[in-house]
């Protein structure tokens, strides 16, 4: 019986690619974090979606075990996000993720208001008993967090020795805001309880990966933010990397299936270099090539096919939920020669005059990104600027309204 022939690309979102193609600089800059012995920098990893923020991150954590470092975090959620004590509850359970295992020395059990068990058996730092220590510290919720990660590093260095620090890793951390109608802080109380542990030497490492608007919210936040943070900006790859992310899984031993430069060639153009669009694209063409690779003439790339498929798993979810006013508005957008770079409200404006739509006034425009923004459509830059979140979003909305103008 022939051994099925398994297509190695993978499109999932998060999901590791067969090959990780042309992000050797970023690993090696976070392998240079692993060596402060006291953390000044701590790490944000941004870039538009589909990019592989979350996948450098995986790879990030093999890089840090390897280093002897502890790795824990977690997905943040707008409503773990929306008050100081979900995000202490939050980070708690990450904490106890990797120190459940540590026996609390008896010694210390009476200090700190344990009640020894009378079998004698060890107490561990699990979950449960974090949640003791906090709520019997003393002071605000960011005191007793301060409190918990000191006396987690404690235990730590005394159990496990050879272990240079603790990582705290955090996805979608754009989601993290302060909310000043609520008078909740969360993300300025995370900033300030790192800074402080951080000054004291103990070795926990924030890393934050989210869209570009995170590093705007975080100096928005607390301007010393800026100094916190090494910033690994995710582009698209070139050319050439984008040609490894193509090849390299295919070059296994009695894979029936190759592209040629034509076909290569091709993915790379219509892909953009976004690696997720690269799975994507080789995801679907290998199927066809290999359902059809007893024919004996070259095949093509059926990229018609396959970017109107594209277009209903990746762009369509987003495009459903906002309005047809919203729409026009992405449609002026996707017109602008800056339109895959940086574009203003005013430029806006005044391309929308050239359509045979109701133009757009600086107000309502100001408006509408917001909203966009919120929908995770466009995002703003520290500087005032707007960009697409969604890598060839402007390409979508014209095949959309190719009858348009």
């Amino acid at each position: 019986m022939e051994t099925p022939i398994l297509n190695p690309y993978r499109p999932g979102a998060g999901h590791a690619p067969p090959y990780l193609a042309g992000r050797e600089q970023e690993i090696e800059n976070f392998a240079k974090l692993l060596d402060q012995r006291i953390i000044i920098k701590n790490c944000i990893v941004t870039g538009l979606r589909g990019v592989g923020k979350t996948v450098l991150l995986d790879e990030f954590k093999t890089v840090a075990i390897r280093e002897e470092w502890l790795w824990t975090g977690n997905e943040i959620s707008e409503s773990v996000a929306l008050t100081e004590g979900r995000l202490c509850t939050r980070i708690m359970a990450d904490l106890s993720m990797v120190t459940s295992g540590l026996s609390i020395k008896k010694i210390k059990e009476e200090a700190i208001g344990f009640t020894p068990n009378e079998t004698g058996t060890d107490i561990f730092l699990n979950h449960k008993n974090i949640e003791f220590l906090f709520q019997d510290a003393p002071g605000l919720e960011s005191d007793k967090l301060k409190y918990i990660l000191e006396y987690a590093w404690q235990q730590i260095k005394q159990n496990m020795p050879q272990i240079k620090g603790l990582i705290f890793a955090y996805d979608e951390a754009q989601s993290l805001s302060d909310y000043e109608k609520n008078k909740t802080y969360a993300l300025t109380m995370l900033l300030d309880v790192f800074q402080s542990i951080q000054r004291k030497g103990i070795p926990f490492m924030l890393l934050l990966c989210g869209l570009p608007t995170l590093q705007a919210k975080l100096i928005e936040s607390r301007t010393y933010s800026e100094r916190m943070f090494t910033v690994l900006l995710l582009h698209k790859l070139s050319d050439k990397d984008s040609r490894l992310a193509i090849t390299k899984p295919i070059e296994q031993e009695n894979c029936p299936i190759r592209f040629n430069e034509i076909s290569i060639n091709l993915i790379i153009k219509t892909s953009g270099g976004y690696p997720y669009f690269i799975q994507f694209i080789c995801k679907e063409t290998f199927d066809v090539f290999l359902q059809q690779h007893s024919i004996s003439k070259e095949l093509g790339v059926p990229i018609d096919s396959i970017m109107l498929k594209l277009d209903d798993e990746f762009f369509a979810g987003r495009w459903a939920i906002i309005t047809d006013r919203q729409r026009e508005l992405l449609w002026v957008i996707a017109h602008l020669e800056n339109c895959e770079e940086e574009f203003t409200v005013q430029e806006i404006v005044s391309e929308s005059k050239k359509y045979q739509i109701t133009a757009f006034g600086g107000s309502q425009v100001n408006q509408m990104l917001s909203s966009l923004t919120a929908n995770g459509l466009i995002f703003k830059n520290r500087f005032g600027k707007y960009s697409f979140a969604v890598p060839q979003l402007n390409e979508f909305i014209l095949r959309q309204n190719t009858n348009r103008q």
